[in-house]
């Protein structure tokens, strides 16, 4: 039976090319997601990485220290140079250096801020042991070593084009500073690898520009042959009361526990994403087998009738699977990895700003594309051999491929029916989790029923195909021929149109609601605010005040304090300019009361506490402890950008531990514009630590994740439809295969080659279309469910459904049809019709 098994895959060159093709495929796709998935999740992981070789023991300040510009009170230095000499004179340590680190934005040739997608930080260079740092290998030039130098990582030099001897532009905490390039130099920092900026100053500077009074960590390195351990308990007599030490290894294992932490739900979406790839891959492949036995039907029944058991044919083909799946999955894990680069070059090209790092292929990458390509395979082809090998010697003798029963698609629609009804009743449930999982639940109900949805489909495009005539009819009986093979057709298509659907309507609506929010309540023309989020001085609006065309400004000073037990953000603005920035819905009273020193709150804040206009409240400050009571002059619907107590400065102010400013808002006299933008940029300096936003600056900020994740979801599904085009193809091609005799007849009485072609690229487009209608359909769905879990969290959202997009989806689905048949029609214009119609 083996030499028979091979013999037959040897003996059918083509059938065992599509074989190989539509597991290679299938192998290709959930390899080429696995793939990608790994590399992608590594590089978002090590961005946040960075090396301990050069710590045995670090330690670390305790104290809630807070010197930077957010203004907290500056505690006792604790990690100080006395500390760092000591801890590098202990017995078994070799040297110690010490480390600080802030936000630094460096400005590109454009002015521009570079690296702002990754971390833009800068960090001092400690000239320890021999008057280097070894976490910094300079491949150009040398060390910073005065105020007016500074280093830059390689990647950066690389990004931006400076050199040696340049003059930069940057800023750590508002003013613009310029400094020469003294050196560039290689760093494994995570966040540089990823596509961040790193900014050398000489150890002196750093603790100025960074605005540090002590070091953040200093790490010391045991001597060659000296225990971390015994270390450890030498540096803990020296510790100052609020400070702690952890060895290196321990900073590893915290670092990769923070890590997994941040990238958890990241690698869920991702492994999600893989999940499907595996289901589309399963779906091609046991449809190419499903059919390959049933042509196979007479050539099994035959060996029945020389004497072969059931379990010998049933083993036949399960070792013809076996031999074509370790091909095809080599081959299919070749290519998977081929598409992974592509698609991640693909998505860079798109503007998706994926972290940069190396390709990953894990063992269990591997370990899946084999187990997919053999195991999967043995599975696919296990069913219909034992179907096929039930049949009578006889009967199936009779017919060139067994026809599927009726009884078998009873079954399978009332196992269909059963599976949607339950999705419908989990989608009346309360609970947000039952109702998404009742959505998916319903889905694998229609994927079950496509062969009963494929008749209704058909038989309505009659009208369609009528012009074409014979070949029209011809087109839409070959469809409805075979249920089975029709539905697992459109199924590939139909789950990555689906997705594809769903994803583009959530984005839309969401986009949409953004903006919303952005464009409602947003009356001033920009935004100013810190690149990094830090807090800006009073300075810049007084900057801003003092030019020609700003017609009014007002700040947003951010705290926090507790209104009765209701605990929100409190925003101090300008009274006598606020309604003309920001625009309210209010449900009671106005902002005219600010004036009075009242205050405006939230319909939340309201509900919870009982409040209506004109009513009094006790607001207690978080920064000083002290209570006040204000006056409700308004109350308004808040969202996701605009929440909490509005309040004048001057009731805020007094309980700041330091007057900064969130972001200040600007009205300018004649609206926004490119002059009106390049005259702010220019009052504040061209400082790259300052960004400078209008409406659709921000609706595009805060979408800008979505956006990103959308990309990057967008590239996996245009995998799925790929496969989906592919598996078309694949079907076709095995129909004209099996349709020789037939195909032949038409010729024989009359059917040109033209009009063959035609047919076949009907069919092609009916099975398309109706994959395309079925999942954009559903997709629709799918988009309605998840935006009613997402309307409880965002007020503005509301369904909105793309309909340019989705005419584009069904004009690429047709396309797709067309594409497809191209290689099977041409094949059934050559058949030769005497020779075709001698085919068994």
């Amino acid at each position: 039976m083996f030499r028979t098994a091979l013999r037959n895959v040897l003996a059918h060159k083509a059938r065992l090319l599509m074989t190989v093709l539509a597991v290679m495929l299938g192998v290709a796709f959930v390899s080429g997601t696995l793939v990608f998935t790994d590399t992608f999740g590594n590089a978002y992981k090590n961005k946040s990485a960075k090396s301990f070789d050069h710590v045995s023991v670090a330690i670390t300040s305790n104290s809630s220290y807070s010197g930077d510009s957010q203004g907290g009170p500056k505690q006792k230095p604790e990690l100080t140079e006395a500390l760092l000499k000591k801890a590098g004179e202990l017995p078994g340590a070799d040297s110690a250096i010490g480390s600080v680190s802030g936000f630094t934005a460096l400005a590109d040739k454009d002015g521009k801020l570079v690296g702002g997608e990754w971390g833009t930080t800068g960090a001092n260079y400690f000239p320890g042991k021999g008057g280097k740092d070894p976490r910094y290998d300079f491949t150009e030039g040398a060390a910073p070593k005065s105020a007016g130098q500074i280093a830059l990582d390689s990647r950066t030099a690389g990004r931006t084009g400076y050199t040696v001897g340049d003059t930069v532009r940057l800023s750590t905490d508002g003013p613009v500073r310029t400094a020469k390039v003294s050196g560039v130099f290689d760093t494994d920092e995570g966040s540089v690898v990823a596509g961040g900026s790193l900014v050398l100053f000489d150890n002196k500077t750093a603790f100025k520009a960074l605005n540090k009074n002590q070091y953040d960590e200093i790490d010391v390195k045991a001597a060659a042959g000296a225990s971390e351990a015994a270390l450890e308990k030498s540096v803990e007599k020296i510790l100052p009361k609020e400070s702690s030490t952890m060895t290196g290894g321990e900073l590893k294992a915290q670092q990769d526990s923070m890590i997994e932490e941040q990238t958890s739900s990241m690698s869920q979406v991702l492994l999600i994403f893989a999940g499907i790839a595996l289901f589309v891959g399963i779906f091609i492949i046991a449809n190419t087998f499903t059919m390959l036995v049933a042509q196979r039907t007479k050539e099994l029944a035959l060996m029945r009738a020389v004497g072969a058991s059931r379990r010998q044919v049933t083993r036949s083909v399960l070792i013809e699977a076996f031999l074509v799946g370790v091909i095809a999955a080599v081959t299919g894990f070749a290519l998977g990895i081929g598409v992974a680069v592509g698609l991640e070059s693909l998505m860079n090209s798109a503007g998706a700003s994926l972290p940069d790092g190396p390709l990953v292929i894990a063992p269990t990458t591997i370990l899946v594309a084999l187990l997919i390509g053999v195991v999967v395979t043995m599975l696919a082809a296990w069913l219909p051999g034992r179907r096929a090998a039930k049949i009578p010697p006889v009967a199936a003798m009779n017919s060139v491929h067994a026809t599927p029963t009726m009884r078998g698609l009873v079954v399978r629609n009332t196992i269909g029916s059963v599976i949607v009804a339950l999705g419908a009743v989990m989608l009346f449930m309360k609970d947000n989790y039952v109702k998404s999982g009742g959505a998916g639940v319903m889905l694998v109900g229609v994927i079950v029923l496509t062969p009963l949805l494929s008749r209704p489909f058909i038989a309505a495009s009659a009208p369609l195909l009528k012009p074409f005539g014979v070949t029209g009819k011809l087109s839409r009986l070959n469809s409805l021929r075979n249920p089975r093979r029709t539905a697992s057709t459109a199924a590939a298509l139909m789950i990555g149109l689906t997705l594809i659907t769903a994803m583009t309507v959530v984005a839309t609506s969401m986009s949409s609601a953004i903006n919303k929010m952005a464009a409602g309540s947003m009356k001033a023309d920009y935004s100013v605010s810190m690149a990094n989020f830090q807090p800006l001085t009073p300075e810049v609006r007084e900057k801003l005040d003092k030019l020609p065309d700003v017609e009014a400004t007002s700040p947003l000073r951010s705290t926090y304090g507790k209104t009765g037990g209701t605990y929100s953000t409190v925003s101090g603005v300008d009274p006598k300019t606020f309604d003309r920035l920001v625009g309210l819905d209010f449900t009671g009273g106005s902002a005219a009361g600010l004036k009075t020193g009242g205050a405006l709150i939230d319909t939340d804040i309201a509900k919870e506490q009982g409040l209506k206009a004109g009513d009094t409240f006790p607001l207690e400050f978080d920064d000083d402890g002290k209570k006040v009571r204000l006056k409700v002059s308004g109350v308004y619907e808040g969202n996701e950008m605009l929440g909490g107590v509005f309040a004048p400065t001057s009731v805020v102010d007094p309980h700041l531990t330091k007057v900064v400013d969130k972001q200040v808002l600007v009205k300018m006299k004649g609206g926004a514009s490119d002059k009106a933008e390049d005259a702010i940029v220019k009052a504040l300096g061209e400082n790259p630590a300052i960004t400078v936003q209008d409406k659709d600056a921000i609706s595009n900020a805060v979408a800008g994740a979505i956006n990103m994740m959308l990309n990057m979801l967008y590239g996996l599904l245009a995998m799925a439809v790929l496969i989906a085009v592919l598996g078309v193809i694949n079907t076709l091609a095995m129909s004209v295969f099996e349709r020789k005799h037939e195909i032949g007849m038409l010729r024989a009485i009359g059917l040109d080659r033209a009009k063959v072609k035609q047919m076949v690229r009907l069919e092609a487009v009916i099975i398309s279309l109706f994959g395309a209608v079925l999942g954009i359909g559903l997709g629709l769905f799918m988009g309605w469910v998840a935006g009613g879990t997402i309307s409880n969290s965002v007020s503005t959202y509301s369904m909105e459904i793309p309909l340019g997009r989705i005419v584009i989806f069904l004009g690429i689905a047709a396309l797709v049809g067309v594409l497809a048949a191209m290689w099977p029609a041409r094949s059934a214009a050559k058949l030769n019709p005497l020779m075709a119609i001698k085919a068994e």
